[in-house]
């Protein structure tokens, strides 16, 4: 599956990729697709089995997964 994780920073959205990637995980820094919005514009692309929730860094605004029509959210942080 693919998800794009969205983060209220850059730093954190950095911090993720380098969790997932170091994890083995399939993973992208890009800019935030215009149907999903981010404080930062930076997102995190990766594919995985499952969301990996504990490799996300604390600062992660929400988190999608790609489908046909688009990008269907799955979780968001306050």
């Amino acid at each position: 599956m693919i998800y794009v994780a969205t983060f209220y920073t850059h730093a954190a959205a950095l911090l993720t990729y380098r969790a997932l990637t170091k994890n083995g995980f399939s993973a992208v820094l890009q800019p935030v697709p215009r149907s999903l919005s981010s404080s930062c514009g930076t997102c995190v692309r990766f594919e995985a089995p499952d969301p990996c929730y504990a490799l996300l860094d604390r600062d992660v605004e929400q988190v999608a997964e790609s489908a046909e029509s688009g990008y269907r959210v799955i979780r968001t942080y306050d």
